[in-house]
């Protein structure tokens, strides 16, 4: 539970915390693009570059980030194993149905490779923009659909109580586990299915917790007479400033060295 970010806010005077949410969308967007466009050393080294300079000018403790990317190690570790083992290409080993290969083993890296730097940058996303500047910032990017009849601000509303319920019912499973142990309750012992088992004394009580919670909340945002976006204003109008705009020149050159990389080959 200690490694997951999402809706954690780490307070810090940085230059990454004071960009304007939409910028930072924007460039995470962007960068996740062009993860997947980069198939070179040299091209994922650039990345890595705007990585590494991200992360210091976040002043974001590595350790923070980390965390993250323990939680994503079993599934980075079977489609890295797939990837692997299920390459066709030059052979270097084979045995039944796996077939290991120097394409595979390439492949694999660059598989792992992707995973590590999607999940720090949407860290650093999450940890430098608290949830309601992440929301506000994804309803005022996306405002053009309303013109196509689509719920942005509910879309928006949706995912930052869903950000705020995180960390309550993170809190939450854990008071809920360490009274179950109080009580006998084992989660450690055991085979896959006695584990399975064992963890329904912890799902039942924590579904119905946020069940209730999620009924109150709908209660009180009744009774406040709340019928959605339409005509309200914001406490905290977004407004770009000077920084957002050197943000979106340094994104945009980023863009064009990958792009100037890839045309020529590299």
């Amino acid at each position: 539970m200690a490694k997951v970010i999402l809706g954690q806010y780490y307070k810090a005077d940085s230059l990454i915390h004071k960009l304007d949410p939409r910028v930072k969308l924007f460039g995470v967007f962007v960068y996740l693009i062009l993860l997947f466009v980069s198939n070179s050393v040299l091209t994922l080294a650039l990345c890595a570059s705007f990585l590494v300079v991200c992360i210091v000018l976040s002043k974001l403790p590595l350790s923070r980030l980390l965390k993250s990317v323990k939680g994503i190690l079993y599934i980075m570790f079977i489609s890295a194993f797939f990837v692997l083992f299920f390459t066709k290409g030059e052979i270097i080993w084979e045995w039944g149905i796996f077939t290991l290969s120097k394409e595979g083993i390439n492949q694999a890296i660059k598989v792992c490779i992707r995973f590590l730097f999607i999940v720090i940058s949407s860290g650093i996303l999450t940890l430098t923009t608290t949830p309601n500047d992440l929301t506000d910032g994804m309803e005022k990017a996306f405002a053009p659909l309303n013109k196509l009849h689509f719920p942005v601000h509910d879309v928006a509303m949706i995912m930052s109580i869903a950000m705020r319920f995180v960390p309550i019912l993170l809190d939450e499973t854990d008071k809920i586990k360490k009274a179950q142990i109080a009580r006998g309750a084992d989660f450690d012992e055991g085979n896959i299915i006695e584990r399975m088992r064992g963890m329904i004394p912890l799902i039942v009580p924590l579904v119905v917790s946020a069940m209730s919670r999620a009924v109150d909340l709908a209660t009180a945002m009744e009774s406040r007479c709340y019928r959605g976006g339409e005509g309200r204003t914001k406490f905290k109008p977004l407004v770009y400033k000077k920084v957002d705009y050197i943000a979106y020149t340094a994104i945009v050159v980023f863009v064009l060295a990958i792009v100037l990389l890839r045309i020529f080959g590299f």
